[in-house]
């Protein structure tokens, strides 16, 4: 999923660079003291999860459990993985910086939106509803960031359409993973941790609570 520099026109780059910037801004509205803990393992559960990652052309296929961060974090996950996006473009050249803003919204914004359609259902006290939203939660993050990938890529030239189509088949694999994880994960938190998504969404039940 990370785009390097010079592959992208100018526009996409700028455009991706403003509407990064307005959810970094929205993100640390939220990001209170009590989230800061639950945004850094995140942040760093992704930086880890995608470093190992196979090139596709302009673009990679790794694991990003965004899915899982957008449940957790909201609209924080802007700059937990704006964070790990830029520690991994310095220090292992994944991606670019002049890129930044368009691999983080790709990867951020599906967290956010999978977080507000499947939050709710994650939090439920059955642990099969929580299960069921949670790898849809991870599946629909990956089909999202594949298909944002793809779109800015044909934005910036049908040359680019052989790739476009190829970023989002080849990340069909990574949709069943990270669904599974993420699936996983949400049922592990909800009976062992719950307090961890009642830091962003308080009142709700939780597995083993009616």
């Amino acid at each position: 999923m990370h785009i390097v520099d010079g592959a992208l026109s100018n526009p996409v780059v700028i455009g991706g660079a403003v509407l990064t910037a307005g959810g970094i801004i929205r993100g640390l509205k939220d990001l209170t003291m009590e989230k800061v803990p639950t945004a850094g393992v995140l942040a760093a559960t992704f930086f880890v999860a995608s470093l190992v990652n196979v090139p596709i052309g302009p673009s990679s296929v790794h694991l990003i459990m965004n899915g899982l961060a957008g449940l957790v974090l909201g609209w924080v996950a802007f700059p937990a993985l704006f964070v790990g996006l830029l520690l991994q473009a310095v220090f292992f050249g994944f991606g670019g910086l002049m890129v930044l803003g368009v691999n983080t919204l790709n990867i951020a914004l599906p967290a956010v939106i999978v977080g507000l359609l499947f939050r709710r259902w994650a939090l439920s006290p059955n642990p099969k509803v929580a299960m069921v939203a949670g790898a849809a939660a991870g599946a629909g993050a990956i089909l999202l960031t594949a298909l944002m990938v793809a779109l800015v890529l044909l934005a910036s030239g049908q040359e680019f359409l052989t790739a476009a189509r190829l970023v989002v088949l080849a990340h069909i694999p990574v949709m069943i993973i990270e669904g599974l994880i993420c699936g996983a994960a949400v049922l592990l938190i909800g009976r062992v941790k719950p307090d961890l998504f009642q830091t962003l969404v308080g009142g709700v039940p939780t597995l083993g609570k009616a």
